[in-house]
């Protein structure tokens, strides 16, 4: 199921936001299941400048690695660092534990500007 209230992008990552200018940021459920059991991520360093579109970290499955590209523009002001011992939260919790950085946006609008749910479920075909 795509939780309702976050916003999409079209390449799987997904934003809530957390007041204040800042969002959260992490893989859906669709790109952690694709990628199969993931055993490394990399994300960016605090202070980060990016770019949406920027290509930000790497998601190192049995599979395959895929890039973590920035959904949104701002600086990453957090990381999940739990992720270092324990990337296949990432798998197990997408939407909770599994985050992997927050970023104080250059402008909030731009969240808006992202798919919602249902716009996402078009993109993946799932309901």
């Amino acid at each position: 199921m795509i939780p309702e209230d976050l916003r999409y992008s079209s390449d799987h990552e997904w934003v809530r936001p957390t007041g204040e200018g800042t969002v959260r940021v992490g893989i859906t459920d669709f790109a952690q299941n694709s990628l199969g059991d993931i055993v490394y991520v990399q994300l960016p360093d605090l202070g980060s400048t990016v770019s949406a579109g920027d290509t930000i970290g790497e998601v190192e499955s049995t599979k395959s690695v895929s890039d973590i590209l920035a959904p949104v523009a701002g600086t990453v002001t957090t990381r999940n660092d739990a992720l270092d011992a324990t990337p296949e939260t990432v798998n197990s919790d997408p939407y909770g534990d599994g985050w992997m950085i927050e970023i104080q946006l250059d402008d909030p609008s731009e969240v808006d500007g992202l798919l919602d749910a249902a716009g996402y479920a078009a993109v993946t075909g799932e309901q």
